[in-house]
C-alpha cells in the first residue's frame, strides 16, 4: 500500500511527498480508518513503527480551518522532548495546511506559554503537569477539545501522572474521540480504558516484546562497573561504524558519573542527556546528536522514550534495563525506518536476572560474546558493587589485629591505680576514717541445710 490510497488530502500527500514517505506503516495503515471513523482506539505497536503519524495523519485529514482561539485537538505525551518532536512532526506535515499549533512543557517560563495559549491555537501539544497548570490560570479552556490523543500512554502512568490524566479527563468535553497509543499494554493501562473509555477499537500489530527483525543483538558478560567503562572505551576506539550511538544507564547519578569519564577520552563527541538538565542544555545535546557533532549519546529511559532519532547506528545497554518493555523500546531507537540495527548490552552477574526477564519476554535467547582479549579488566569497585559490612563498625578484625590486641585485660596506667578502701563496714568509728584492709582472700560461707 502507498500513502495515496488512504485517502488523503492534496496538501498532505505533497507534504509527504517532500518528506520522501511512501508507503505507509502497519500501524499507520490500521489506525487510520478507524480514527476517520470516530471510534475511540488504543493502538499498541513497537517503538519505531510509526506510531506518530498513525494519529497525525487522520486527525489532520479531518481538519477544518477556524478561527476560534481555543484548541480543537489536544496531544498529551509524558517529557518536553517529545512535545518538542511532535509540534515539528505536525509542521512538516502542514506545510500546505494553515494550521496552528503550539507546545508547552515544565521548566520553562509559563508567562510565554500563555502569550502563544493567547493568540490562539488549533493543536495543543502538552506534557500533564503544564497543561494542568495552564488550565487552573483560566486562560486555557478545554471545553472545544473535539480529539484527545494520549501518547505513550504506559509510560506516561509509570511516570506518575494518573492523577493529572484524570483532572483533565474530568474538565474535557465528554463529546471526544479517544486516541491512545503505547509500545506496552499494562494492566494500568487496561484500568484506565475501563474507567474512562466505552466501546475502544484496539490494534496490536505486534506481540508485545518482540523486537524488530533487523536488530542484532549480542551481550558481553562483564564483572564490574570500570570494566564496562573500558569496553566501552575499546569498541569506540576501534569501530568506525560506531558513528552514532546511544548509551543507556538507569539513573542519572550514573549518566553524569560516565559522560565525566568518556568525554575526558573522547572530548567533543559525547554528549549527555536526562531529565535534570536545563531546558536548553537538553535541546542543544538532541540536536548536536542529530547533527553528528555528538558521536554518543548517554541518556536515561525517561528522556529516550518515544524519541525519533534518525540512522541511530548503535544501542549500548550500559546497564541492563530493569524492565523487559524497558529493554525492547531502548533496542527500538534503531533499526528503525528498515534499516538495520544493533544492539549490544554489557552485563554483570547481579544484573543477569534483568536479562533472563529480556529474554523471556522476547521468547530468544540473546548471544553472548567473548570478551576482547585486549581488554583491561578492571579489579576496582564502586560503593554499590563492593562487599558492604553488616554493621556500620568493622567488629571482624583480621588475624593479624587479633595478635597483637590484649582484649579486654590490660595493664593499667599508674594514675588510673586505685586502692579499694571499702564500704562504710571498714571506717574507724572514733575518727570517722577509713583504714586501709589487707587484701584477705575470700572463702565462701558454709551452708547448713
Amino acid at each position: 500500500m502507498i500513502f495515496e490510497e488512504l485517502n488523503l488530502s492534496t496538501p498532505l500527500l505533497r507534504a509527504l511527498a517532500d518528506l520522501e514517505f511512501v508507503n505507509p506503516t502497519p500501524i499507520q495503515e490500521k489506525a487510520f480508518p478507524v480514527v476517520m471513523s470516530g471510534k475511540d482506539l488504543i493502538g499498541i505497536a513497537q517503538t519505531g513503527t510509526g506510531k506518530t503519524l498513525a494519529y497525525l495523519l487522520p486527525l489532520l485529514r479531518q481538519y477544518t480551518y477556524s478561527n476560534q482561539k481555543d484548541p480543537r485537538i489536544l496531544i498529551l505525551v509524558p517529557t518536553r522532548e517529545l512535545v518538542i518532536q511532535v509540534v515539528e512532526e505536525i509542521r512538516k506535515l502542514t506545510t500546505y495546511m494553515s494550521v496552528r499549533v503550539v507546545g508547552v512543557y515544565g521548566g520553562t517560563n509559563i508567562n510565554n506559554q500563555k502569550e502563544l495559549l493567547y493568540a490562539g491555537l488549533d493543536i495543543l501539544v502538552a506534557t500533564p503537569g503544564r497543561l494542568v497548570d495552564l488550565a487552573m490560570t483560566g486562560l486555557l479552556r478545554l471545553k472545544s477539545i473535539q480529539k484527545l490523543v494520549i501518547d505513550e500512554v504506559d509510560e506516561m502512568l509509570n511516570l506518575g501522572f494518573r492523577p493529572q490524566l484524570i483532572s483533565l479527563m474530568e474538565i474535557i468535553s465528554a463529546k471526544r474521540q479517544n486516541l491512545m497509543f503505547s509500545a506496552t499494554l499494562t494492566e494500568d493501562v487496561d484500568r484506565l480504558i475501563s474507567d474512562f473509555f466505552a466501546n475502544t477499537s484496539r490494534i496490536e500489530i505486534a506481540p508485545q516484546g518482540k523486537p524488530v527483525a533487523k536488530i542484532s543483538q549480542v551481550v558481553y558478560p562483564v564483572p564490574n562497573y570500570f570494566t564496562k567503562v573500558n569496553l566501552l572505551e575499546l569498541l569506540l576506539n576501534e569501530n568506525q561504524e560506531f558513528n552514532r550511538v546511544l548509551v543507556f544507564v538507569n539513573t542519572k547519578k550514573t549518566a553524569d558519573r560516565l559522560f565525566e569519564i568518556i568525554e575526558a577520552k573522547f572530548p567533543g563527541e559525547i554528549g549527555v542527556l536526562h531529565s535534570n538538565k536545563s531546558q536548553n542544555f537538553r535541546i542543544n545535546a538532541l540536536k548536536y546528536f542529530e547533527d553528528g557533532i555528538y558521536r554518543v549519546l548517554v541518556t536515561t529511559d525517561l528522556v529516550a522514550r518515544g524519541l525519533d532519532i534518525s540512522n541511530i547506528s548503535h544501542v549500548i545497554n550500559f546497564e541492563m534495563a530493569e524492565t523487559a518493555g524497558d529493554y525492547v523500546n531502548r533496542i527500538g531507537r534503531t533499526g528503525r525506518a528498515d534499516k538495520e540495527g544493533a544492539s549490544i548490552s554489557f552485563v554483570t552477574e547481579k544484573e543477569r536476572g534483568n536479562l533472563i526477564l529480556a529474554e523471556e519476554l522476547m521468547n530468544m535467547k540473546i548471544p553472548q560474546l567473548h570478551l576482547p582479549e585486549n581488554l583491561r579488566i578492571s579489579h576496582e569497585y564502586t560503593e554499590i558493587e563492593s562487599p558492604t559490612n553488616l554493621f556500620d563498625k568493622n567488629y571482624h578484625k583480621s588475624g593479624s589485629a587479633i595478635k597483637e590486641s590484649q582484649g579486654a585485660f590490660h595493664e593499667k596506667k599508674l594514675k588510673n591505680k586505685k586502692i579499694n578502701l571499702g564500704g562504710p563496714g571498714t571506717r574507724n568509728p572514733k575518727f570517722g576514717v577509713q583504714k586501709k584492709q589487707p587484701v584477705a582472700k575470700i572463702i565462701p560461707p558454709k551452708f547448713k541445710f
